[in-house]
Parts: structure tokens; C-alpha cells; sequence
């Protein structure tokens, strides 16, 4: 069963197209994803 954590940064890696490894606890969805 994945965590929580895991299940959101794949619908952030699959929504905005970002590389998982750019997605982390402390980036920020505007400045740092794009989004």
C-alpha cells in the first residue's frame, strides 16, 4: 500500500509533468513546479 506522500507527489508528477526527483516536501507548486 503506497503512503499518502507517495500517491500525491505521483499525481503532481503526472498533473504538472515535473521530474519526481523535483518533487519534494518543500517545494513550492508556483516557484519551484510550475504550476
Amino acid at each position: 500500500m503506497s503512503s499518502i506522500e507517495e500517491r500525491v507527489k505521483k499525481i503532481v508528477v503526472d498533473q504538472l509533468g515535473v521530474k519526481e526527483e523535483d518533487v519534494t516536501p518543500n517545494a513550492s507548486f508556483v516557484d519551484d513546479l510550475g504550476a
